[in-house]
């Protein structure tokens, strides 16, 4: 199995006991909540470095027409 950065290397019982404990600790109802969160946080991320990358490329390219 691979090695996590400070884990270790975890077993299907390990993650098994980790759900089970983020499960009592939010419930049923809040999972779902929390990671629909997540997955707008993602995608923002990601949106913001296509941003950045499209920003760095027309860059150069403004730099050559104006000479």
């Amino acid at each position: 199995m691979k090695t996590l950065l400070f884990l270790g290397s975890i077993g299907g019982s390990e993650l098994i006991i980790i759900a089970l404990v983020i499960l009592l600790l939010f419930g049923g109802k809040k999972i779902p909540e929390l990671m629909k969160g997540l997955g707008k946080g993602v995608k923002s991320f990601k949106d913001g470095m296509h941003e950045i990358e499209k920003d760095i490329t027309e860059e150069p390219q403004k730099k050559e027409d104006k000479q």
